[in-house]
């Protein structure tokens, strides 16, 4: 037996803490059925020995500045044993900074505009060897750090992203080897989230009037002394370096031409943020270069612009090796999709998406470092393509990619790399709805519907810690949740709405039942119930009959967002049926929740709750026989997924639903609320087969349209390129009109769609949890659809699990992986059931003759 992984917060090595951190690992053994007996934590001098694996919270204290050595042993049920170490260090804590706050106090940010971005500088000299050096650096706005002309750390758009009212991360970067004797330390900050233009409305200065920076550089020598460089009065500061324009939406413009010593520099002036936001150590994950493209084709458009075609979309930054002269103009165009061999950038609305470089003479390089771009192709301008070697840089947040699923089929492969590269390109910082125009916002409704499949790619952990950390921070008195988190100028009230309010639910489930850290909930879990008393006090406004005070329609509803038919209008007209199916979900997972936390109480509220609901549900919108009175697709999808109905009355509905599928040519018409759900309504309903024809399905709107389209990430409408050849930007509200707008609601990679994912891997694999982190799960393989093999595999923390099946002349043959310390029930498709420990299993069985028969597997731990 041996430790395969140790992890401090989620990471193996380099965690920085300014809070107790938490442990886990995960055991290997080649003895089958092995598991954990006991395991002795010692961390520094604090010990504790558990029977648990993941969520042990570090109980001793913390110092400043110190290493903490973290050792385990663990002893397994065999009596084998494992040993393992690591090693965690603390940032500050609370001691005061010596550093202050630095600006340009006589800038002054023109109105919805980015402002120019500042450097700052400094010189230091060290006269004595230097046992370790390290900088803590933050900013109002995103900064870059050069020590001595070399770029400190491999970070993106630090601090990162949070809500900076109530918090503002720091950045830690060990500079040992970048010291020389004599020294110059230069920050660029850009305006980034904080000051610089944002959302649709190009409001800027959100959090701060004009950018500020914030750094102590500590010098620990040999002899035991020490020295901090710190910001203040004394640094200097310009405004007209080689950085002339840089924010999210235009891009950035950069003159390889300025020289340090050319620029105005002047002496930095004091000021502080706004309020008095907390500064923390890095929580979240950052963003860094993840991947290089190259261009798989060259081609010249009719206007005679050079287009680069990368062969996939995704978020990120070009990478261009150049031969130049100096005062050379080279310009960079992004897009998605091209129209008549020119790029499309109607769709951008008034993002401009552009890198403008002027070079110098000779051979260099150049990248934007303080902006990014979601694209697909690349046009060139200024330069003969002979002189350029293009490539591009993949960005998103650094997040260990864990899961994997595979089939016999081609386009669904393509598909669940649509998925992959939809949660690559918008898991920039905070969970964005798209990465190229002129939104990149943190919306909830996305993320809520996505947070299941997400959690099975990728290891969310420290992603959604931080960023479900401004969920709760920016929760309203009165329990309402922002539409966009952070909130930075979004027009949109906070108030309790569903779907993207049931992110502060949905997402921490999600992660639980992935990663297993009970921690995790009960730090979201009084967030949840401010959320769901809220959604009680709106479903109870203006109304006397019961049922009626648990249908919820108030105060605002996203209703069937962005279904195929229809406009908003008809849409948000859907809200009560949504809202009232939603809320009792998350009654639902919430009594769940409260008891795996011993709130006992509260669970038994909570499941009464839900029960009134869906008696609502079923007596306000239904004849009582399970029809809809008002019929809609994902009027049906949602209580039978959620199980608000059962027995004649849920078969009912299924038979309701397969007709509304069959009356739209066999094609599906939900929104966001629906689409995730649709398959598992009907698979776990019996209609198997329904459910796999609508997944094949490869008319539009369907998933496989996009992909046999050329969609390479998934679509924010299920038309955004329609079979014609167009791209679909008609107006949002024209309540399903086809009159053109200035750029409308259409993106390319927006991943909401892509939650289709889920049931790829908990029924066509098979492969799900049934307890947190996956300590139980089952394999249950769903056949049908003509598949004749599919597998799939997730890191849970215990290990790999993993499920992969073939079928070959009507005989079914399946190997199963359970990590140690974990069990799985396995399901055969002859119905034969199996309880596996730890170790590797392989099943056989004849399978039944129309591949599709049996009991539908059940879904209870989803609420």
């Amino acid at each position: 037996m041996e430790i395969a992984r140790l992890t401090v917060d989620g990471l193996e090595t380099g965690r920085i803490v300014d809070e107790p951190p938490t442990i886990a690992f995960a055991l290997a053994s080649t003895t089958p059925g092995e598991a954990l007996d006991t395991a002795h934590v010692r961390i520094g001098d604090w010990e504790t020995t558990t029977r648990e694996q993941v969520g042990i919270r570090y109980g001793g204290t913390l110092e400043p500045y110190t290493e903490y050595p973290v050792r385990i042993e663990a002893t397994g049920m065999s009596g084998a044993t494992a040993t393992a170490q690591t090693s965690f260090r603390t940032g500050r804590l609370d001691r005061a900074w010596v550093g202050r706050w630095i600006t340009d106090a006589a800038y002054e940010t023109p109105k919805q505009q980015s402002p120019v971005p500042m450097v700052f500088r400094t010189a230091f000299d060290t006269t004595k060897p230097v046992r370790r050096a390290w900088i803590e650096a933050t900013a109002l706005g995103v900064y870059e750090l050069e020590l001595n002309g070399a770029k400190v750390g491999d970070e993106y758009f630090a601090p990162g992203f949070t809500s900076y009212g109530h918090r503002i991360q720091v950045q830690t970067y060990d500079v040992t080897a970048q010291l020389a004797a004599g020294n110059t330390l230069v920050a660029t900050v850009a305006g980034g989230w904080a000051v610089g233009s944002f959302t649709h409305k190009r409001k800027n200065m959100i959090y701060a009037d004009r950018q500020a920076f914030l750094a102590e550089l500590h010098l620990e020598y040999e002899d035991g002394s020490g020295d901090i460089v710190a910001t203040g009065p004394e640094w200097e500061v310009a405004t007209d370096g080689p950085v002339r324009m840089a924010e999210w939406y235009d891009g950035e413009t950069f003159d390889a031409t300025v020289e340090p010593d050319a620029m105005t520099w002047k002496r930095a002036d004091v000021t502080a943020p706004r309020g008095t936001p907390e500064l923390v150590a890095q929580v979240g994950p950052p963003v860094r270069a993840q991947a290089t493209m190259a261009p798989v084709s060259r081609t010249v458009a009719p206007s005679g612009e050079v287009v680069y075609d990368f062969g996939q979309n995704f978020a990120g930054v070009v990478h261009a090796r150049l031969r130049g002269r100096r005062g050379q103009e080279v310009v960079f165009r992004h897009a998605e999709v091209l129209v008549d061999d020119e790029l499309f950038t109607t769709s951008l609305r008034t993002a401009k998406a552009t890198a403008t470089y002027t070079c110098v003479d000779g051979e260099q390089e150049y990248s934007p470092r303080l902006t990014y771009m979601g694209f697909r192709y690349v046009g060139v301008r200024g330069i003969d393509p002979e002189d350029l070697e293009l490539t591009a840089l993949v960005l998103h947040s650094d997040l260990p990619e864990v899961g994997e699923f595979e089939c016999s089929d081609p386009l669904l492969n393509r598909l669940q790399d649509a998925i992959r590269w939809g949660g690559r390109s918008n898991f920039v910082d905070v969970p964005t709805d798209c990465p190229q125009r002129d939104e990149r916002e943190g919306w909830t409704g996305d993320l809520a519907v996505f947070a299941s499949t997400a959690a099975f790619n990728f290891d969310m952990s420290r992603f959604l810690d931080k960023w479900l950390r401004d969920v709760s921070a920016e929760q309203a008195r009165g329990g309402g949740i922002p539409m966009v988190v952070p909130k930075a100028g979004n027009p949109f009230p906070t108030m309790a709405t569903s779907v993207w309010g049931d992110v502060c639910i949905l997402a921490p489930w999600a992660e639980y039942l992935a990663r297993g850290d009970l921690g995790s909930l009960r730090r979201r879990y009084p967030t949840m119930r401010r959320f769901l008393k809220a959604a009680g006090w709106w479903a109870r406004l203006f109304s006397v009959r019961p049922d009626r005070r648990r249908v919820w329609r108030f105060p605002f509803q996203f209703g069937d967002w962005a279904a195929p038919t229809g406009g908003a209008k008809d849409w948000l007209a859907r809200g009560k049926w949504i809202g009232t199916a939603y809320y009792a979900n998350s009654c639902a997972i919430v009594a769940q929740i409260a008891d795996l936390l011993g709130e006992h109480e509260d669970a038994a509220r909570y499941r009464a709750l839900r029960e009134d609901i869906a008696r609502a549900y079923r007596n306000v919108f239904t004849d009582g026989a399970g029809r809809l009175k008002d019929e809609f697709q994902t009027g049906y999808v949602l209580p039978l997924h959620f199980g608000l109905v059962e027995g004649a009355e849920r078969e009912a509905m299924a038979d309701h639903l397969v007709r509304l599928v069959d009356e739209n040519d066999g094609r599906l018409s939900t929104g966001f609320p629906g689409t995730p759900y649709i398959l598992f309504a009907l698979s776990d309903s019996g209609r198997v087969d329904e459910a796999f024809r609508l997944l094949r399905q490869t008319g539009c709107p369907s998933w496989l349209y996009m992909i046999e389209s050329g969609g390479t990430t998934i679509w924010e409408r299920w038309d955004a390129l329609r079979p014609d050849g167009t791209v679909n930007v008609s107006e949002l509200m024209a309540g399903g009109s086809d009159e053109e707008s200035g750029g409308g609601m259409v993106s390319f990679n927006h991943y909401a769609a892509g939650a289709v994912g889920d049931w790829l891997y908990r029924r066509i694999a098979g492969l799900e949890p049934t307890s947190g982190g996956y300590r139980t799960f089952r394999v249950r393989p769903l056949l049908g659809g003509g598949l004749t093999s599919a597998r799939a595999s997730t890191r849970t923390p215990y290990g790999v699990a993993s499920s992969s099946w073939t079928l070959d002349d009507d005989r079914f043959a399946l190997r199963v992986e359970v990590p140690v310390s974990t069990t799985a029930t396995v399901v055969l498709p002859d119905g034969t059931e199996h309880e596996c420990m730890s170790g590797v299993h392989e099943f056989a069985c004849d399978a039944p003759g129309d591949l599709a028969t049996g009991a539908p597997a059940l879904s209870t731990d989803r609420g």
